[in-house]
């Protein structure tokens, strides 16, 4: 094993499916001269050169729809948005381009593509750079949605993604990309559509994903000095999404919590409780509590920004009140 820092993980992911398959390709805002804007395509210009690592103008639309082509027409382009927040100028080619394109020529067409880029916020970035779209994704038919937590993760949901013959949102976050940990030596997959259990647990299940899973084992740190044990479960991908791990955990919790940097309406936690409400409702033992963002646009001022966003303590206090202590 050896250790990588995130955005390092993206940057070999990328660069071993460019050599394994000289249809794959890099485009996006500042990937390459630049070395991209976090650094995740670090050296990837001198490896592959222009054609295949290649800086686009600060125009969404216009390189979404060129990449969608290409993938139509036999390639595997990856686009890099220098956050999703701005992929918002681009989505019509990936909802009514990319995701139906499959099923509107009856299957003559398909379009393996990856959309990548960050999410959520990133500490002061104001209303309009600190969002958080992988409900809105994940409502469409066509495109699957991963939102990684570390780098081994990162590393081997993005090859997978790239090999993947769908178009594929990949969803990252600013404040990851230093973040260290362990990665293979050698070549490794990891199958989209699978969750992964972090922490094993018994009083309580915790299901989260992205940069927020941080704060879930902040908070199942300061419960198991209570003696009150959490099940950490890590989503990885949001669409398709592991179902069956969920119920097998909260089957076994009785109760379940779930931490999403997102907007309340509509979530992916609205979805998850749904679907335990559906299938396991005989289990529960209390309600199921859900932590979001504050529905509002995201604060520019720290205080305001700090109660907006969800933390350890939120969490602890959703466990005890599905534990009633």
């Amino acid at each position: 094993m050896k250790v990588l820092q995130f955005r390092e993980a993206i940057a070999e992911a990328m660069s071993e499916e460019m050599r394994r398959d000289e249809t794959v390709y890099l485009l996006g805002e500042e990937v390459a001269e630049y070395n991209g804007a976090y650094k995740a395509s670090k050296g990837m210009l001198d490896e592959f050169g222009a054609k295949r690592v290649i800086d686009t103008p600060i125009a969404e639309l216009g390189f979404s729809g060129i990449a969608v082509g290409s993938a139509m027409g036999g390639n595997r382009p990856i686009v890099e948005y220098m956050t999703f927040n701005f992929a918002l100028v681009g989505i019509d080619q990936i909802i009514n381009n990319a995701a139906k394109i499959r099923q509107m020529s009856g299957g003559q067409f398909n379009c393996p593509i990856v959309f990548r880029g960050p999410t959520g916020s990133a500490g002061q970035l104001g209303a309009t750079h600190s969002q958080s779209f992988e409900n809105w994704f994940a409502n469409t038919p066509g495109l699957k949605v991963i939102v990684p937590s570390n780098p081994y993760d990162a590393k081997g949901l993005l090859k997978a993604a790239i090999r993947d013959d769908d178009p594929v949102i990949f969803m990252e976050s600013e404040q990851m990309y230093g973040d260290k940990g362990e990665v293979p030596e050698g070549e490794y997959i990891l199958p989209i559509g699978v969750g992964d259990i972090k922490r094993e647990g018994s009083d309580v299940t915790i299901v989260t994903f992205g940069k927020i899973i941080k704060e879930a084992f902040k908070a199942a740190d300061i419960l198991e000095k209570e003696e009150i044990s959490a099940e950490i479960i890590d989503l990885r991908t949001v669409k398709p999404m592991d179902h069956e791990m969920i119920l097998t955990s909260v089957r076994k919790t009785n109760r379940l919590v779930i931490l999403e940097e997102a907007w309340p309406f509509a979530s992916v936690a609205a979805e998850i409780t749904y679907q335990v409400q559906e299938n396991a409702f005989d289990f529960l033992d209390a309600p199921i509590q859900r932590i979001t963002t504050a529905d509002t646009p995201a604060p520019f001022s720290p205080v305001l920004l700090e109660e907006w966003m969800p933390n350890a303590n939120d969490v602890v206090k959703a466990v005890k009140k599905v534990m009633y202590v």
